[in-house]
């Protein structure tokens, strides 16, 4: 890295940027970071120019035949850690400037956070899933499960990344059970290969749980008194005593964990529970 000097804060997130798509998808454009920092062509080619003769001159190569450019066998990071999660964050955020604000000490005295654990998901997985379901592509790949821990083969049709229940998986059209599953990334088996377009029946729009929405009514425990009631329905900002959740149907399971509800178990103390699922009949179908 040549650069010594301390960089602007808005530097450094894009250099971020750069580091993590080159990584994590196998390629960089300039048309990405217009779009990420909202760049005109000339500024967004001049900041990938930086990057590669003031930086890192060794990390990236032009690929004349994907009109990108893409890490070299000598990429070396220096924005990034090469965990996965900062890479899907960005995804699912769109922001990645809060990085840089860990460095600026900003009540770092008074504040603390748990760790999550990191999951072990490598580039090469998630590259080829960004790129099949941007290209409508079927992945052959070999994924564990509990009823096949050693893994088994599947061909799926990716379609979006989603982070749910502190961990990262894809929502695809698995053949094998002619449906949309999820699968976590973190239990992909070797590098998922390409085996040409998806199948009519695995588009986006055919997966009717991603497209059509429910809303989950969390309301206080009934068993708990007035006064209780009042304050779980303070604690979760409720209006009269609810709080309205609209979701996809495939994420309704998911964001019931989020708030630490087991739609199957009632817990004997409510003061333990302290949420429950208002409308739980009427979303039954949905909830497994």
């Amino acid at each position: 890295m040549k650069e010594t000097s301390p960089l602007a804060w808005d530097t450094w997130a894009r250099y971020h940027v750069i580091e993590l798509l080159a990584f994590w998808e196998g390629r960089v454009t300039a048309s990405a970071l217009r779009e990420a920092f909202h760049l005109g062509k000339d500024r967004a080619q001049q900041v990938l120019r930086a990057y590669r003769e003031d930086v890192a001159v060794d990390n990236l190569i032009y690929d004349t035949s994907r009109k990108a450019w893409v890490p070299t066998p000598q990429f070396t990071p220096h924005f990034i850690r090469g965990h996965v999660d900062e890479y899907l964050h960005l995804l699912g955020t769109h922001d990645a400037l809060n990085p840089q604000f860990v460095g600026l000490g900003l009540g770092a005295a008074n504040t603390e956070s748990v760790p999550m654990p990191i999951r072990d998901v490598s580039p090469e997985v998630v590259r080829a899933v960004v790129s099949a379901a941007r290209e409508r592509q079927r992945l052959e790949v070999v994924y564990a499960s509990f009823s096949s821990p050693s893994g088994e083969d599947r061909i799926i049709a990716p379609h979006t990344l989603v982070y749910a229940a502190g961990r990262w998986h894809v929502r695809a059209y698995c053949e094998k059970n002619a449906a949309f599953r999820d699968f976590v990334l973190s239990r992909f088996r070797g590098v998922p290969e390409a085996i040409g377009d998806a199948l009519p029946a695995a588009a986006q729009e055919n997966d009717e749980d991603w497209e059509r929405r429910l809303t989950l009514e969390i309301i206080p425990d009934r068993r708990l008194s007035d006064a209780e009631r009042e304050l779980i329905a303070q604690d979760y900002a409720m209006e009269e005593h609810m709080l309205a959740i609209t979701c996809r149907r495939a994420l309704a399971q998911y964001v019931l964990r989020e708030y630490g509800i087991n739609h199957r178990h009632v817990e004997g103390d409510p003061r333990a529970q302290q949420i429950e699922l208002g409308n739980r009949e009427a979303l039954r179908q949905w909830l497994y």
